[in-house]
């Protein structure tokens, strides 16, 4: 049996306590992410609609470099430091998602890393070949 495989993507920000991912057989477990500038440590602005598109924007390309994509997806946990934001976040996410979403829960009044509005963290499913 191949051992885990952990992944980091350059260019994509993180703190320095956890990869972006990692490859464990056929899935792929994606860490909490952050609606994040790209390559930065700073939120988007807008709040949890415009953070929710771009933590997906970032896992899809955590997903990329692990060979997998958004298609991938089985289940998404969400965390959001306001509940009452959900409809903006559920709006943001089924345009990123698609009309084909994996299963999901999310949480509210959550206390997120840098204040963030909300994070994401997700596992793919992508039969590796040998």
């Amino acid at each position: 049996m191949k051992k885990a495989q952990k992944v980091t993507v350059p260019g994509l920000a993180r703190l320095p306590t956890f990869c972006h991912a990692v490859i464990a057989g056929d899935f792929i477990y994606v860490s909490g992410t952050l609606g994040t500038q790209p390559g930065s440590m700073s939120l988007v602005e807008g709040g949890t609609g415009p953070e929710t598109t771009q933590a997906l924007e970032h896992i899809a390309t955590i997903l990329e470099a692990c060979g997998a994509s958004l298609a991938d997806l089985v289940k998404i946990n969400v965390f959001l430091a306001d509940i009452e934001t959900f409809v903006a976040m559920n709006e943001a996410y089924l345009a990123a998602i698609g009309d084909d979403p994996p299963a999901r829960i999310t949480v509210g009044r959550a206390e997120l890393a840098l204040g963030a509005a909300v994070e994401i963290d997700a596992i793919a499913y992508k039969p590796r070949e040998g």
